[in-house]
Order: C-alpha cells, then sequence, then structure tokens
C-alpha cells in the first residue's frame, strides 16, 4: 500500500514502514513501540532531563518570576505559529528533538516544582523519580485497562495491587473491590453513585434503567458530609442528578472535624422531613487544616441508620503507611467505600486516585458486557475485565507506578516519609507559635501549617498581598485560604527532604513580604 502525505510517497511494506529521507520527520522519529521504538524515547528522554536541568537552574526557585501575562508570552513565543493556518498549507514540522527540547525548557523554566522547598501551597507532590520512570514506561506501552485484551498483565497487576491496598485499609482482599482512578474527585464520584444506586434499589425500582427521579419514588435522597468536606461533593451531587441543594453540611469543630452528634441530629431532620440519605461522607484529611473525622463513631451511626459510608481518605488515607500514625484512621475498615490519592502522601506523579469498597458487589451498578470489549463467553473462559469498575473506558496503566513503588519502598518505607512530612509539619508549626508576627490558626493534624501574617485590622488584606506579591517575584508559592471569614495562609508540607531550616527561611519570606505590604498599604492612606 502506498501512501502519500503532503506529496512525499511512503510505502508500507511487511518489515515496516519505510519513509523517504525528505520525510524523515513524518513519524517524530518513529513509533515507541517499534523497533528501534525504546531507543529513540531513550534518547528523546535524555534530551528532555537535560533540558529539564538547564530549565531549572535558569528558573532557581520554586517558579518563574513572572506575572501571569509573562508566563502566557513566554509559552506563546516556545510554541511558535501554528502547525497549520486554515486555508493554507501546513506548517513545516521541526526536528523531533530540537522540539521537544524547546518545549520542555519553556514548560519546566515557567513550572511550579513541588520539590523546590519554597513551593508549599498545595496538596501537590514532588513525585519519586522510580515512580515516573515507571510513569515512562506505562506511557510507552499505552495499554488500555478496559479491556483484558489491551492489558493483560496491567489488568493482573491492578487487581493485585487494589487487594493489597485494600486489605491496608482493613478490609478482606478477597471479597473488597476497587479501580485506580485520577483522584478523589473522581473516587469520591463513583462511590456516591455506588452509594445512590444502592440506596435507591428496590424490588421494582432500578435506578440504573428507569432513573433517579422514579426509584426515589418521591423522597428526595440526601447526602451528608462535614462543613470542611472537599466541594467534590457537592460536584457530584450535582453531576448524580441530586442537586448541590441535596447536600446537608453538618457542623464540624475547631479542627474541621465533623460533629458526631450533629451528624444524628441531621439525620433525624431528614427521616422527620420524609427524605432519603443515601450517603455520609466522612473525611480524613480535610484540605486546609488535615481534619479527621471521628471515623469509628461515625460509622457506629452509619450503621444504626442504615446508610453507606463513604470516607474520603485521599488526603489522610497516606498515614495508612506510617506504623505510627494509622491508628488516626481507626474505624476506616468499617466504611461501604474509600477514596485514596498516592498522588499526595504517596509521591506518585499525577494521576494515581484509588477507590476501594469492602465489597466487590458494590460496583455491581457499573457492571457492562460490551460485544467489542468483554462479551460474556470470553468473561466465563476466564478473561477477566475491569471496564465495570470505572466511569472511564480507556484508561491508563496508571497501577504500574503503584507497584513498582510499593515494591521499592514498602509500605514501612513510605511510612517513613509519612512520618518525615508531620514532623517537620509539627517544628515548623512551633515555629510560627514563636515568631511574633505570625498567628497559628491550630495544632496541624496532617502536614499543613495554617497560619497568618499580623497586620492588626488590615491582616486579610496584606495577607492577600504578601502571597500575590511571594508569587510574582518568584520567591514562595504559598497556600490561602478562608477560615471564619478571616484570609489564611497555608503551608502543606509533601516533601520529605525539606527541611526545618529550609520552611523557617520560607517563613521568614512570608514576614519580609508581609512587613512590606503592610508599609505599603500604611503609606497609601
Amino acid at each position: 500500500m502506498t501512501l502519500t502525505p503532503g506529496g512525499d510517497t511512503v510505502t508500507w511494506r511487511p518489515d515496516g514502514l519505510t519513509v523517504p529521507t525528505d520525510a524523515s520527520t513524518l513519524l517524530a522519529d518513529g513509533l515507541a513501540g517499534a523497533p528501534g521504538g525504546p531507543e529513540a524515547v531513550a534518547a528523546l528522554v535524555a534530551s528532555a532531563a537535560e533540558a529539564l536541568t538547564r530549565a531549572r537552574d535558569e528558573r532557581d526557585g520554586p517558579l518563574p518570576a513572572r506575572t501571569p501575562h509573562q508566563v502566557a508570552e513566554a509559552v506563546r513565543a516556545a510554541l511558535g505559529p501554528p502547525a497549520s493556518t486554515p486555508g493554507g498549507d501546513p506548517r513545516a514540522p521541526g526536528p523531533a528533538e530540537r522540539v521537544l527540547t524547546r518545549l520542555t525548557h519553556a514548560l519546566a523554566v515557567n513550572a511550579a516544582d513541588p520539590a523546590h522547598p519554597r513551593c508549599a501551597a498545595h496538596l501537590h507532590c514532588p513525585p519519586l523519580a522510580v515512580a515516573v520512570a515507571a510513569d515512562a514506561v506505562a506511557s510507552a506501552l499505552n495499554q488500555s485497562m478496559d479491556s483484558w485484551d489491551q492489558a493483560p498483565a496491567a489488568t493482573a497487576m491492578e487487581t493485585q495491587v487494589i487487594g493489597e491496598l485494600a486489605g491496608l485499609a482493613g478490609y478482606d482482599p478477597e471479597i473488597a473491590g476497587g479501580v485506580v482512578t485520577s483522584g478523589g474527585t473522581e473516587s469520591n464520584l463513583t462511590a456516591l453513585l455506588l452509594a445512590r444506586d444502592h440506596a435507591l434499589a428496590g424490588p421494582e425500582r432500578d435506578p440504573v434503567r428507569h432513573g433517579v427521579a422514579r426509584a426515589a419514588a418521591g423522597a428526595r435522597p440526601r447526602v451528608l458530609c462535614g462543613a470542611a468536606a472537599h466541594f467534590s461533593v457537592q460536584r457530584s451531587a450535582a453531576l448524580l442528578g441530586l442537586g448541590e441543594d441535596a447536600v446537608v453540611t453538618v457542623d464540624v469543630d475547631s479542627h474541621h472535624r465533623m460533629r458526631p452528634r450533629a451528624l444524628r441530629e441531621a439525620l433525624d431532620t431528614l427521616r422527620a422531613d420524609g427524605d432519603l440519605p443515601v450517603a455520609i461522607v466522612a473525611t480524613a484529611g480535610t484540605t486546609d487544616l488535615g481534619g479527621i473525622d471521628s471515623l469509628g463513631a461515625i460509622a457506629h451511626i452509619a450503621r444504626e441508620y442504615g446508610v453507606w459510608l463513604h470516607v474520603d481518605a485521599a488526603y489522610g488515607g497516606g498515614l495508612l503507611f506510617s506504623r505510627r500514625l494509622r491508628g488516626l484512621l481507626a474505624g476506616l475498615d468499617r466504611a461501604h467505600s474509600v477514596s485514596l490519592d498516592l498522588h499526595k502522601l504517596g509521591w506518585q506523579p499525577v494521576a494515581a486516585g484509588v477507590l476501594l469498597t469492602r465489597e466487590r458487589a458494590l460496583f455491581a451498578p457499573l457492571s457492562r458486557s460490551v460485544d467489542y470489549l468483554n462479551p460474556t463467553d470470553d468473561e466465563e473462559a476466564g478473561y477477566p475485565s475491569l471496564l465495570g469498575y470505572s466511569l472511564r473506558t480507556t484508561r491508563r496503566a496508571d497501577v504500574f507506578k503503584i507497584a513498582v513503588t510499593l515494591r521499592v519502598l514498602g509500605t514501612d518505607g513510605l511510612g517513613r516519609l509519612v512520618d518525615a512530612c508531620r514532623d517537620l509539619t509539627l517544628r515548623t508549626a512551633a515555629r510560627v507559635t514563636a515568631h511574633p508576627r505570625l498567628h497559628l490558626a491550630t495544632t496541624p493534624s496532617l502536614t499543613t501549617v495554617v497560619f497568618r501574617y499580623d497586620a492588626g485590622a488590615d491582616s486579610d488584606e496584606v495577607n492577600a498581598r504578601l502571597r500575590r506579591r511571594l508569587l510574582e517575584e518568584g520567591r514562595a508559592v504559598v497556600g490561602r485560604t478562608r477560615i471564619d471569614g478571616r484570609v489564611w495562609l497555608k503551608l502543606t508540607l509533601l516533601n520529605p527532604d525539606t527541611t526545618v531550616d529550609d520552611t523557617a527561611a520560607l517563613l521568614a519570606e512570608v514576614v519580609t513580604a508581609g512587613d512590606t505590604e503592610a508599609a505599603a498599604l500604611k503609606e497609601s492612606r
């Protein structure tokens, strides 16, 4: 067969694709899985790694000392003209290595670097080198997890790793279910879908076939969560046809932990109103203060009222690796479902979320048999499919990097990283408490330090401005939140290589920026 892309003749032969010299860029140095492909990938990755190093040294900080407009202009310049112009001739592509290194430099020199000790704003970890290498392998092989014949080994690997993580969470690995997800938002959405359909199902009601309105039979489905729960609970309720107003927020204490008594009162009120509670969402690690709900007490209430309990442990689930801290998650094993994010306290490159269920059968609402993916007779013949565990069809083998990491570090090795970040957090909080111009919100529960620069009546404005100053000058990436109507700053410490001297220097940057902004604000008046 002969193809003529752009006027160049390309001949497909049984021994491969032969491309004339003047069209050598057609395949951008070939397919990753073709003969010679791994060598080509290695050469390109080596060039990209050199560009990463140059860009890091050039940036010399946690982020570029540029405004958003300047970053956008730099990216636009690196990309150059469009690959094609509507109605015109295609632009000539560049050599693969040259384009890759140029754009790698543009991306990296203008990146926020989670491995830098002054990049501490978000639940965005510096990934382990071995996990990044494993992720590259998964990309090169490009398996898709929706059918066995697209991912034979990866299907078996995900099944085993999910069983191991289920056992770590306290479930019986022989009957537990689970799936690797894109993160906590997808995990929470999937769990609430399963909870909704579990609650609405009846002898003559099938929410999967008949929809929510018919299955609910006049009762309003409701979801309960703490007032500090992740915003994805409301978003999930909207996507599931329940509406954001279906979410009932329960009072929390000063550490953002749901109050069990308030939960019981809310359930009693819903019963009296004729509403149908379909799920309670407990949180193990709120985004700001890292609050961990009283999982045992909440599990007892959920069982008493016959309501599905989902635990959003996207942040705090990493404590399972720590022998010293895993007791903070007591009661987790009594939940129907659990969300974990290993791209937080697991040091994986995004994405590495996990959803676990106490029983595999709880995934039944997602079960599908599709002739071109997982026909029933194939499954009966012993060819397993993971299609019925995910909201996605095409799904990459993110399990591979998790499997490699678990075999390299083990749970104890990951636990030591968790302990290091926790110790750093407590020592940093002590530095905040000791500083005359800084105020600590509360003792940290996990690895976040929430604090503010004290500028009296101007504190809200000064804290907002000092954070933007640090960003624009490329000095530090500090988080921002609002608690009880006031602006607070936040350090999320997920880098086990960061030292207390590093965080002391970061706090000094905050104070200097705060002094500057407070003086400027005073002078402007």
